[in-house]
């Protein structure tokens, strides 16, 4: 898939590795590192100072959030993000490239990516792929850290792209937006713990895996597969839509999923069921499991 479609949502290793080779990255492009994962499993920030793509600067997901918030990674205020990725060497005029180092090949970097897009950046890229790929494909990599100039970037937050539990409760009556939930399947349906916390989904949600909009390889599958993913479910992307996971995070490969298709205004609940599940009445936990014992 070529890389300038649909304002380079996506961008390839071919694309990507040209740029570092050509000396590109800089104050008009940046390359960060967005992954995550269990503390207990690995540790990102340890892996991106071992090896990463040449330029590349860390994108701490920890750091950029919320933290007054009990749930996880709630979107910072503008000014937290301003400053945050201005000290990345981020200005509005920056092409952003994201990734993260995740095995299936993508799995934090579409958060990044709506992050940025949430706060009005609109040249914001994933690398298809991800590192896995970069890696299995040859590209180079460095422990050698940048250190990038800062630069100024002005956040404006565009509520557009985010839903909050007021209008996620309110559409449960008045069903004007359609809901998506990325979760594995029996989370989404109750009958698997979530986390810690008992699963289940919001009334009227639909579930569309997040890894379905991938291939075995770690990279987008193509549009027209992309298409009829969403066919299939019956939702309708020409009518407003909202994403939904357990925290916020894979919820953001349906916004990208539908970027891809050409739809750019998907909003992301972000507090998801973590917050749904605290927040919401019990008759709107909608969940086998209960049914069952019922």
């Amino acid at each position: 898939m070529a890389p300038q479609v649909l304002g380079r949502a996506l961008v390839t290793a071919k694309w990507l590795s040209e740029a570092v080779r050509a000396g590109r990255v800089g104050p008009s492009l940046r390359i960060l590192d967005a992954s995550w994962y269990p503390p207990q499993e690995r540790n990102a920030r340890q892996e991106f100072k071992e090896r990463h793509i040449p330029g590349a600067s860390f994108f701490d997901i920890e750091e950029c959030r919320d933290q007054s918030s009990p749930y996880d990674f709630m979107l910072p205020s503008e000014s937290h993000f301003a400053d945050y990725v201005g000290r990345l060497g981020v200005s509005n005029d920056t092409h952003v490239v994201v990734y993260d180092g995740d095995k299936l090949g993508t799995f934090y970097a579409p958060r990044a990516w709506w992050m940025f897009r949430a706060f009005g950046h609109k040249e914001v890229s994933v690398l298809n792929g991800g590192f896995k790929n970069w890696v299995k494909e040859g590209h180079p990599v460095t422990a050698e850290v940048s250190q990038p100039a800062p630069a100024v970037f002005k956040a404006r937050l565009n509520t557009v792209l985010v839903k909050t539990f007021e209008e996620m409760i309110q559409n449960v009556g008045s069903l004007r937006f359609q809901v998506v939930d990325s979760r594995p399947e029996g989370r989404f349906r109750g009958t698997e713990l979530d986390q810690g916390l008992e699963s289940g989904h919001i009334p009227g949600a639909v579930n569309i895996p997040f890894h379905s909009f991938l291939t075995e390889t770690g990279h987008e599958k193509s549009i027209e597969e992309i298409q009829e993913i969403f066919r299939d479910k019956k939702v309708d992307l020409s009518k407003p839509l909202a994403a939904t996971c357990r925290k916020g995070v894979t919820a953001c490969h349906i916004a990208l999923a539908a970027y891809l298709c050409g739809k750019r205004d998907v909003a992301v609940y972000d507090g998801s069921w973590s917050e749904w599940f605290h927040r919401a009445p019990p008759r709107y936990k909608v969940s086998e499991l209960k049914r069952n014992k019922a």
